[in-house]
């Protein structure tokens, strides 16, 4: 059981609820960390810029940029 609670889309501000309705078009699920960092909104929207930033501009494909994201939390031995 997690330390820190994951908060659905019932629970958070509307600012938040775009972020989730925004991941849930386009991936089909809200990622577990953002749904921990939702307890900090400030904290989620930072973070999303930076995710947008690196993943929604460039040449690379995003499928790769994922690929190279988990391979790198691999070979850091990050279990998450």
């Amino acid at each position: 059981m997690p330390r820190i609670s994951r908060l659905d889309r019932s629970q958070v501000t509307d600012e938040v609820a775009h972020i989730y309705d925004h991941f849930m078009k386009v991936r089909g699920n809200i990622p577990n960390m953002f749904r921990t960092v939702a307890h900090r909104p400030e904290i989620l929207t930072t973070m999303i810029a930076h995710f947008r930033a690196v993943l929604e501009t460039g040449t690379v494909p995003v499928k790769l940029k994922e690929l190279v994201i988990v391979r790198t939390s691999q070979i850091n031995s990050c279990q998450y």
